[in-house]
């Protein structure tokens, strides 16, 4: 029997856990845009999703032999939080740019708006395929 979700569930689940990751950074940056010597984060979500996905661009692997699996979708994720270093470092060497951090912000709520989207209307789909899809009674 197969898995119950297909690995664009997966997919969407991994991504919207990232971007959540990646709300939580962006918050604290802007929280800390005062506090001397703090050093803005970023989350390097992206080379994670494309390695959970299964490559550089995003397509799994072909198994050679039977017993060799490549990522799945649904595999855990570990991103990494590092320290931007392509910030300006204020005087107090803060180098949180709090208009970036909005932007940032506004971008990554409307993906992940978007990944939820996609993710209500797969699963609607898969609701069709099982009720009302199915053929009849």
């Amino acid at each position: 029997m197969g898995d119950v979700f297909d690995p664009t569930v997966g997919a969407l689940n991994t991504a919207l856990n990232l971007r959540l990751l990646n709300q939580n950074v962006i918050s604290a940056n802007i929280a800390n845009a005062d506090t001397p010597g703090y050093k803005a984060k970023r989350v390097d979500f992206e080379g994670e999703l494309r390695r959970a996905l299964g490559g550089a661009d995003g397509i799994a692997p072909l198994a050679e032999e039977p017993g060799h699996l490549g990522p799945k979708s649904t595999d855990p994720v570990h991103p990494q939080v590092v320290e931007d270093n392509n910030g300006v470092q204020s005087l107090d060497g803060n180098s949180v740019d709090r208009n970036q951090e909005m932007a940032l912000m506004s971008e990554n709520q409307i993906l992940y708006n978007a990944n939820i989207e996609m993710l209500k209307k797969k699963l609607g789909m898969m609701k069709y395929a099982v009720t009302d899809g199915g053929g009849g009674r």
